[in-house]
C-alpha cells in the first residue's frame, strides 16, 4: 500500500524483496529491529497473501508486480520501471536488496539516485549453484553485472558466511565493501528448547522442495536406512517451488507420497511441531547462506545432521552439534542419522550445545544489532561514498 510522503523525520529504508512469504520468513527480524530503531520501514515486493502480516509490523507495503526468476526481458524491464519509478517517489535513505536477483535488478533501478544500496546476498542462488548449462550461462551474466554493478559508489554487499565472502570477493568486488553478519536471527524466545519426543525414531527437514537441498538425497538415504530394517520416520515440511529451476516435479513428490515412513507434511507456517515431533533435524543442501531451518532447529534444541557446505557450516558444526556428510551422499547422510538415532547421549549433548550456540551468536537481538548498526555506519559514510 503506496504511503503520501510527509516531511521527513526518520531515515527512510526501503527491503526490496521476490515475495512477500520470503521477506517474512527470512529478513523479518532485521526489519523489525530497524524500526524499533527509528527508521520508517518500507517493503517492496510481489504480494501474494502476506499484506496483512506485513502491514501488521507497521511497515508500509508497496505491491510489484514481479515475475520471480523470469529473465524474459519485458518482465525485467518491466520490473526495472517500477522499482525505479518507487525508488523516486519516496527518495530513501538506504535500500535493502534481498538476495541475487534483487541485487542486480536493484542496482540497476538505482543508478544515479542518491540512495545508499545494501546488497544482501543469501546463498548466491541456482545460478551460483547448479552445474547445468543454464545456470552456468546465467551465472557468467550475473557475475558480470555484479562487478560492474556493486563496485559502484554507495553500493555495499551482505553475506551470511566467510564462504561468500570469499566468492563475492572473487567475483572483483571491493573487499571493503563487503560485510559479514550470520542471518538474519532467530526468536529465541518464541523457539525454546523442546523435551525429545517419545515414540518412532523421527528425522525432521524443513525447506523447499528443491535438488539444490539435497531432498533427494535425502529420500534415497531413507530407502537406504529401510533396507537396512531401520525403522525411522522422515518428516519433510515444505513444498516444490516452480519458479526456481531446481524444483522437484509434482510427479515425483506424488510418487514419494507412497513411500512408507515418509511423510510430506506441506507448508508449515509454524515449525515449532516439526521440530517437537522430530528427533534429529537434517539439511543435505549443496549450499546456503545460513539455513534459517537449521538456527531455528538449533534453538529448539535438536542435534543435526548436515553437509558439509557453505552455510550450514556455520551452525552445523561438527561434533559440537552436529555431524556433517559429503553433498549428494546418500549413503554418508544415512549413517550419519543412523549413529545420532542409535545414540540417545550424543542427541542430548549436542542439542544443548546448538542452543546455546543460537544464544550467543545468531539470536534476533544479537543479530538486530548487528544490522542497525551496519546501516548506520553506511548513511555515515554517505558523504564520502562507499
Amino acid at each position: 500500500m503506496a504511503s503520501t510522503l510527509m516531511p521527513r523525520s526518520k531515515p527512510v529504508l526501503v527491503y526490496l524483496v521476490t515475495e512477500d512469504w520470503y521477506f517474512l520468513s527470512h529478513r523479518l527480524p532485521m526489519a523489525r529491529a530497524a524500526l524499533r530503531a527509528g527508521y520508517d520501514v518500507h517493503v517492496a515486493t510481489n504480494v501474494v497473501d502476506g499484506r496483512a502480516d506485513i502491514e501488521s509490523h507497521g511497515f508500509t507495503l508497496h505491491a510489484l508486480n514481479w515475475t520471480r526468476g523470469s529473465a524474459r526481458p519485458g518482465d525485467v524491464l518491466r520490473i526495472l520501471g517500477e522499482i525505479r519509478a518507487l525508488y523516486k517517489k519516496l527518495k530513501p535513505d538506504i535500500v535493502h536488496h534481498v538476495g541475487v536477483q534483487p541485487a542486480v535488478i536493484g542496482a540497476l533501478a538505482s543508478v544515479g539516485l542518491p540512495i545508499v544500496k545494501l546488497h544482501a546476498m543469501a546463498g548466491l542462488g541456482f545460478a551460483f549453484t547448479s552445474k547445468t548449462t543454464r545456470a552456468k550461462a546465467a551465472g557468467l551474466a550475473v557475475r558480470l553485472l555484479m562487478r560492474g554493478l556493486l563496485n559502484r559508489p554507495r553500493n555495499a554487499v551482505l553475506v551470511q558466511n566467510p564462504d561468500d565472502r570469499a566468492a563475492v570477493t572473487a567475483l572483483g568486488i571491493a573487499p571493503e565493501r563487503i560485510f559479514l553478519i550470520p542471518g538474519s536471527g532467530v526468536d529465541t524466545e518464541s523457539l525454546t528448547p523442546m523435551p525429545e519426543p517419545s515414540g518412532q525414531m523421527t528425522v525432521g527437514y524443513v525447506g523447499r522442495l528443491l535438488a539444490d537441498k539435497g531432498v533427494r538425497s535425502l529420500v534415497e538415504a531413507h530407502a537406504i536406512l529401510r533396507g537396512r530394517g531401520r525403522d525411522i520416520r522422515f518428516v519433510l515440511a515444505g513444498e516444490p517451488d516452480p519458479a526456481n529451476p531446481a524444483s522437484i516435479p509434482d510427479s515425483e513428490i506424488a510418487a514419494w507420497k507412497q513411500i512408507a515412513g515418509l511423510e510430506l507434511l506441506g507448508h508449515i507456517d509454524d515449525i515449532r511441531p516439526v521440530w517437537a515431533m522430530s528427533h534429529i533435524a537434517v539439511l543435505p543442501s549443496r549450499r546456503e547462506g545460513l539455513p534459517k531451518s537449521l538456527l531455528e532447529a538449533a534453538a529448539c534444541g535438536r542435534p543435526i545432521v548436515a553437509t558439509d557446505v557453505p552455510g550450514c557450516r556455520e551452525i552445523a558444526r561438527p561434533d559440537i552439534n552436529a555431524l556433517l556428510v559429503p553433498a549428494d551422499d546418500a549413503a554418508a547422510l544415512a549413517a550419519a542419522i543412523d549413529r545420532l538415532a542409535s545414540d540417545a547421549g550424543l542427541r542430548k549433548r549436542f542439542g544443548a550445545a546448538g542452543r546455546m550456540m543460537v544464544e550467543e551468536e545468531f539470536s534476533e537481538r544479537h543479530i538486530g544489532r548487528e544490522i542497525v548498526a551496519l546501516y548506520a555506519a553506511l548513511l555515515d559514510r554517505t558523504a564520502k561514498p562507499v
